[in-house]
């Protein structure tokens, strides 16, 4: 056995007399006989004073041995306090309860996975996608991320082949919120799963031949797709649900309409051939001569915009990032454009639309209408005119042959779609189209368009009860600025329209995604209040 170090000596053994260890680590001697207890000074709460400053704190002031010493005696607790002890239950001086943490190590709200999701678009030279994400924030290993990010774009490759050449970052930009779409989804256990799920599904798909393809888009882009095409599908307008919806003749002003027919005979300089006018394209003046042997200029087709480069605000153009005074992108004959209600009267008399017929009237409660433009010695003329009916079918789809001495200088083809082979299927001139439109059209008809006011003006009709969706969902700016159709049709349809590129618009594609419009703001947009209408009070044919 290891000898005593005598530790204990000072304690009474508590066995006492009936102790039967040899070697007893405790006292048995007679004198001692308790447990020693340390004091521990209590001080009883005092009223709150200034704290006295160090000169004038002095020795007289402390208390004495003695006085602990007393202090001591009357009321000191065990070295151990116990539960009940006051001091153990007293509140902390933070403010919280005993049994509550720290505000600081409190946690509250829900927990809420860190989420790493790409910051932007970047492609290499082959053009896969570049993943911008945090590290630390992301739950599964970044450069996993970034090999299955390269191989869903493979697969966009694969299924966007046919609409790539003119849309050539798709496929990229589709990748990459693909790839964030799985991410937000899954946890890392099953992100890799998931990726591949999505890539199952692309191979199901069928190859879009044009951006605006059901196929084309992320998974949930075709699936939020689906949905809204399905609920706008579903809804057949009617002529009461569009009342409120009808611009009234003072609204109809104020966004550039022809409310009555201009004065005068019409007709009766249907073309400018020969005449010095102002280019449209590159504002110089010129001579109007036909296509063959028309002047050509240098001009932008794209509009300006502003862009800070280096911190210097200039203006810009959307063809080509060209500033106003450098020179023009793309070369083109010499054209000219009309606003004014009494010019576009002289080239081509204004009608209104015909009166509803006393019986058998075939004439529809509510049609949505485009045209496409091209640039003549007469101005810019209709080519083509398209119509469908409420529930979106096509009932009218015919190109113009343009009138008598009235020659083509500029198809603007990037625009209307509208070719010299297309051209020359064109049989019927405007006033046997307006009579054929007369078949599902009269005065009480509810036309829907975007920025109506251009197309029926080269339609030359006057017509009171219009819905144009360029009103229902304003531009920022107000009037006279609008939104154009194609972001319209991408940020409440999520359809990709107008992507053809240099080959054109399509009006039938144009007219259908208007009416769509309109049903989805019936269906989701704020109803408009009612106005009184005024379309009445104009009568639709002016002085002759």
């Amino acid at each position: 056995m290891f000898p005593s170090l005598g530790l204990f000596q000072s304690l009474p053994c508590p066995d006492k007399q009936h102790c039967t260890r040899l070697n007893c680590l405790f006292s048995h001697r007679s004198e001692i006989t308790a447990i020693p207890v340390t004091p521990v000074p209590v001080d009883s709460p005092k009223p709150a004073s200034a704290h006295p400053s160090s000169s004038t704190y002095s020795a007289a002031s402390k208390p004495s041995t003695s006085a602990i010493a007393s202090a001591s005696d009357s009321s000191s607790i065990p070295a151990k306090r116990p539960v009940s002890s006051p001091l153990r239950v007293a509140s902390p001086s933070n403010g919280t309860s005993a049994g509550e943490p720290p505000a600081k190590f409190q946690r509250t709200g829900t927990l809420k996975r860190q989420s790493a999701v790409p910051s932007g678009l970047q492609t290499n030279s082959a053009g896969v996608p570049v993943l911008r994400v945090n590290a630390a924030q992301s739950q599964v290993p970044v450069p996993v991320r970034q090999a299955m990010l390269k191989s869903l774009y493979d697969h966009f490759v694969v299924l966007y082949e046919k609409i790539l050449p003119t849309n050539p970052t798709l496929a990229a930009e589709h990748a990459l919120k693909q790839e964030e779409e799985v991410y937000k989804k899954s946890t890392r256990l099953t992100y890799r799963n998931a990726v591949i799920s999505s890539i199952a599904a692309l191979k199901r798909r069928s190859k879009p031949d044009s951006a605006s393809h059901d196929s084309v888009g992320t998974e949930l882009d075709v699936q939020t797709r689906a949905e809204v095409r399905e609920k706008v599908a579903a809804m057949r307008l009617t002529a009461a649900q569009l009342e409120p919806y009808v611009l009234s003749i003072d609204e109809m002003k104020k966004w550039g309409y022809v409310v009555e027919v201009p004065s005068g005979p019409g007709g009766d300089k249907p073309h400018e051939e020969g005449s010095v006018m102002t280019c449209e394209r590159c504002n110089q003046k010129f001579k109007v001569k036909r296509r063959e042997n028309a002047d050509q200029c240098r001009y932008h087709w794209g509009k300006p915009y502003s862009s800070k480069v280096n911190g210097e605000k200039r203006r810009v153009y959307t063809c080509c990032a060209r500033t106003a005074d450098e020179e023009g992108c793309q070369t083109g004959p010499h054209v000219f454009y009309e606003t004014d209600p009494e010019d576009l009267h002289r080239r081509h008399a204004f009608t209104p639309s015909r009166p509803p017929a006393d019986s058998g009237d075939t004439a529809l409660d509510v049609v949505a209408l485009d045209c496409e433009m091209i640039y003549t010695t007469g101005g810019m003329r209709v080519a083509r005119v398209s119509v469908v009916d409420a529930a979106g079918k096509a009932v009218f789809d015919e190109y113009v042959r343009m009138d008598e001495g009235v020659e083509v200088i500029d198809f603007n083809t990037r625009f209307s779609g509208i070719n010299e082979e297309n051209y020359a299927t064109a049989v019927l001139p405007l006033s046997a189209i307006r009579k054929s439109m007369d078949a599902f059209i009269n005065s009480q008809t509810i036309i829907i368009g975007h920025a109506l006011e251009n197309d029926l003006k080269t339609l030359r009709m006057v017509h009171h009860r219009c819905v144009d969706t360029a009103v229902l969902f304003p531009h920022t700016a107000g009037p006279p600025y609008k939104r154009a159709l194609r972001a319209l049709a991408k940020e409440y349809l999520g359809q990709t329209i107008q992507a053809a590129g240099a080959e054109g618009h399509s009006s039938v594609e144009d007219s259908i995604a208007t009416l769509d419009l309109v049903r989805w703001h019936v269906l989701n947009g704020t109803k408009p209040k009612p106005t009184p209408s005024t379309a009445q009070s104009i009568p639709a044919s002016g002085g002759t």
